[in-house]
């Protein structure tokens, strides 16, 4: 599969998504994103900043089977693993937040103590290894670990989210983020052991997709983007 062979709009949202994890804070000069294009094929952003991708920089069409492609960052072998397994899954998000690194140095995780956290509930799978995800048996370990969940936290390397569309993997990413950020105020405060957390039925029912949810956060993540 060529990736000039694909219709501009795949390569139009895969560098809205990107530019929207560099702009808003979610991930600096690392960091990539990737959408599935069939069962056998993703693609993933251009190995640059995210912030930074133009309109015209198209990505690369990886394979989830099989070696990377020339140029391709070796922690999309992550991507590979996490779409090989998750025939759901439609876009991943691999972001370096700055509030979800700072918990991940005293190894912790975001609780679900708030609405946005209510979507990682009951926990997020938290990699304790803190070297880059980089070979083919590191990549297999963090997706079995990551499971069926829609984030992992990669010790001090940001973390992996995973959705049903491009709007779902960037929501995540910002979701994640966000509660991280609560964590860390709840930490400063001194009621870790005391605050409430959304758990069972009640984060069934918090963590919903309806009311456009993810498809605003796109919307607002995305403004001014010069392919808007």
């Amino acid at each position: 599969m060529s990736a000039a062979a694909l219709p501009s709009e795949v390569q139009r949202t895969l560098r809205r998504m990107a530019r929207a994890l560099g702009r808003n804070g979610l991930s600096g000069p690392f960091g990539h994103c990737s959408l599935r294009l069939d069962a056998d094929h993703f693609l993933v952003c251009a190995p640059r900043p995210m912030a930074l991708i133009a309109a015209d920089e198209s990505g690369t069409v990886v394979p989830v089977a099989g070696p990377l492609p020339d140029g391709v960052l070796g922690e999309v072998r992550l991507h590979q693993q996490v779409y090989a397994r998750r025939s759901e899954v439609q876009a991943v998000c691999r972001f370096i937040s700055p509030s979800v690194t700072a918990l991940a140095a005293m190894g912790r995780t975001p609780r679900p103590r708030h609405g946005n956290g209510a979507y990682f509930a009951p926990g997020v799978p938290f990699w304790t290894r803190s070297a880059l995800v980089r070979d083919d048996p590191s990549a297999r370990a963090v997706a079995d670990l990551m499971g069926d969940a829609p984030a992992i936290v990669l010790n001090v390397n940001g973390a992996v989210t995973a959705g049903r569309s491009p709007e779902q993997a960037l929501t995540l990413a910002w979701f994640l983020e966000d509660a991280a950020r609560v964590e860390l105020a709840v930490l400063a405060a001194g009621q870790a052991e005391s605050g409430h957390l959304i758990l069972g039925e009640e984060a069934d029912v918090r963590a919903t997709w309806q009311g456009r949810i993810a498809e605003r956060v796109w919307e607002f993540l995305t403004r001014d983007d010069p392919e808007a």
